[in-house]
């Protein structure tokens, strides 16, 4: 750098910092969100399902009493099915 052109170099400083106090400022636009009907629809959903009970206690109910009682009683084709199903590639 040339010290002789000191001068001039804060010359440029001072133009450009005075022009950006008198430059108008912008005016931005608000931003703003639209949702598919799909994605209202999906927003439905997930609110109903976070609603939901995640256990059936009735069901566990019927089932303890049923085992309680020795009455439960399991299809072997079901169980054999469940098996197969487990060690299938």
């Amino acid at each position: 750098m040339r010290i002789d052109a000191m001068p001039e170099i804060t010359q440029l400083y001072q133009l450009n910092s005075t022009r950006k106090t008198t430059e108008k400022p912008k005016s931005y636009s608000k931003d703003s969100v639209e949702i598919s009907s799909f994605g209202r629809d999906l927003q439905i959903a997930k609110q109903a399902v976070a609603q939901a009970e995640d256990v059936r206690t009735e069901k566990i109910q019927e089932l303890k009493t049923s085992m309680e009682n020795g009455t439960y009683n399991v299809p072997m084709s079901a169980l054999a099915d469940k098996l197969l199903n487990g060690f299938t590639l």
